[in-house]
């Protein structure tokens, strides 16, 4: 059996609906952690522009809310889907609110903490806006810290596009 990729798993749309990561196949994913009130929230701009500018070559930005850090982000699915698009303009691909960490975090974020261990090899996503961009074989290419501006992945994204 070949290992693992993205395309194995899948999650909840914000709005409730499943979305099976396979449906991605060959695009370069750009996975994020998000929460609403954050200090690094303003990073959604960033995201959407980096999603405007790729998305036609094949780019697709998933956000996954999650409320484990600082609870800055306890609103519901709906509330965190019109702050981001209100706010934001986001219109990428935002997921139901997740755990990232622990015992009860989502398959899919235990799986890509494994593939691209952070600092000093730990596994655990340390703060909201820990960013895993995933080639077009579905496997992960890089971990990026929260500090890690949109608009400085911009170059790793497009060597992405181009694999």
């Amino acid at each position: 059996m070949s290992s693992p990729s993205i395309y194995d798993f899948e999650a909840l749309s914000i709005d409730g609906k499943p979305a099976h990561l396979s449906t991605q196949r060959g695009k370069v994913l750009l996975i994020v952690n998000t929460a609403s009130a954050c200090g690094f929230t303003p990073q959604f701009s960033g995201l959407e522009a980096l999603w405007r500018k790729y998305r036609d070559q094949g780019l697709v930005i998933v956000g996954f809310p999650s409320n484990e850090f600082g609870a800055q982000d306890p609103g519901s699915n709906d509330e965190i889907s019109s702050f981001c698009e209100l706010n934001y303009g986001v219109s990428f691909p935002m997921m139901a609110k997740v755990q990232v960490n622990g015992a009860d975090a989502h398959p899919l974020w235990q799986w890509l903490k494994a593939q691209a261990p952070g600092l000093l090899g730990s596994k655990a996503v340390k703060w909201n806006f820990t960013k895993f961009l995933v080639g077009r074989d579905g496997q992960v290419r890089k971990r990026y810290a929260p500090t890690d501006t949109p608009e400085s992945l911009e170059q790793d994204i497009v060597e992405a596009l181009k694999a």
